[in-house]
């Protein structure tokens, strides 16, 4: 089974289908060989306190 991953920051549930259904339609299509019911994919959610971008924690950078 392939497995799409997407780490990122907290989604709305309709944003969450987007994504896992917009992911699983070019998954097939550069695989037409696979079917889009072996697709699985991952949405992890990560708080702005766990993820730092240049040194700095992303809930500091959008306090400012």
């Amino acid at each position: 089974m392939p497995t799409i991953t997407l780490e990122g920051p907290a989604l709305t549930r309709e944003q969450k289908k987007e994504l896992i259904k917009g992911f699983t339609e070019v998954a097939v299509k550069a695989m037409p060989n696979i079917p889009n019911q072996a697709f699985v994919v991952i949405i992890k959610e990560n708080p702005n306190d766990n993820v730092g971008v240049g040194g700095k924690m992303v809930s500091d950078i959008h306090k400012s």
